[in-house]
């Protein structure tokens, strides 16, 4: 694949994943549907969107199984959570809890199995900490504790999810299943929530982007490019994302960037970044 398509589809995955947030954000900021629904949408139409792809690849008898039932839970886990952090989060405050959440449950098992990190990585894992730590401090500026919370459960789910699915085979028949499974949790949430339960056009066009473009196919794309980048440079596209979500969040859902976050911004992304810099050399 050449470099520039390689380029070229790394920053369309890294526009995907941005998009998640964006789009949740502006579904359960500006319309009716409720976070249940919005969850239970964008895993259904992501499920439907693997399994059209795969039935392109393999064709329709010959789907291969892929996926196991923990990893479906950490998927339902992390999306849920997602929704419903998203209720009271900005787009740009939530990409950044989310992505310092996975980082350090990534970076915490890599200790935990025996890893060694550098005199600049542990700099940067207590910067990064810091950040994450500042940007939730009690105060007029910070964000509400309990969404905060769900977006950092979020967060260890998506680690937990991703660190259960390397080395797969077939990465995309593996998300395939795993949102198939997922399906199931994500109905029994929206049936024990159907009291609150509103569904409007925009929110429903919302939660079907972000399952079936910016969910399904965000990942088949970065399934496709991962191989051909360096784990390194693999870890430090992704501190793009949240700068995505927050420019997204202030030019599309007119959300301030307040000091508080781009302060927290740069301790979490430039503690990250040593880390990643560290693992590199």
């Amino acid at each position: 694949m050449p470099g520039a398509r390689v380029g070229l589809l790394t920053a369309l995955a890294m526009l995907a994943f941005a998009g998640n947030s964006i789009l949740c954000r502006l579904a359960l900021k500006g319309t009716a549907i409720d976070a249940a629904s919005f969850t239970l949408l964008r895993i259904g139409s992501a499920a439907a969107a693997l399994w059209l792809i795969l039935m392109v690849r393999h064709g329709p008898r010959r789907l291969p199984g892929g996926g196991s039932w923990l990893s479906a839970l950490a998927l339902f886990v992390y999306a849920a959570a997602f929704s419903f952090a998203y209720l009271h989060l900005s787009a740009g405050t939530g990409a950044l809890l989310l992505f310092g959440a996975v980082q350090a449950t990534m970076t915490g098992y890599g200790l935990y199995v025996g890893e060694r990190l550098r005199a600049g990585q542990w700099l940067g894992l207590v910067l990064a900490l810091s950040g994450l730590v500042w940007l939730v401090f009690p105060g007029l500026a910070a964000p509400p504790p309990g969404s905060s919370l769900l977006m950092v459960v979020a967060g260890i789910a998506w680690g937990i999810y991703s660190l259960r699915g390397r080395g797969s085979a077939d990465a995309t028949a593996t998300t395939a299943g795993n949102f198939m499974r997922a399906v199931l949790p994500a109905l029994a949430l929206a049936l024990w929530m159907h009291a609150q339960r509103s569904v409007d056009g925009i929110g429903l066009a919302c939660a079907l982007v972000s399952g079936a473009l910016t969910s399904g196919l965000g990942y088949v794309v970065w399934y496709a490019v991962v191989p051909r980048l360096r784990a390194a440079t693999a870890a430090t596209v992704q501190l793009s994302v949240p700068v995505i979500a927050a420019v997204g969040g202030i030019a599309l859902l007119g959300e301030a960037m307040s000091l508080r976050l781009a302060v927290s911004a740069a301790a979490v992304l430039g503690g990250i970044a040593l880390v990643i810099a560290g693992k590199a050399r």
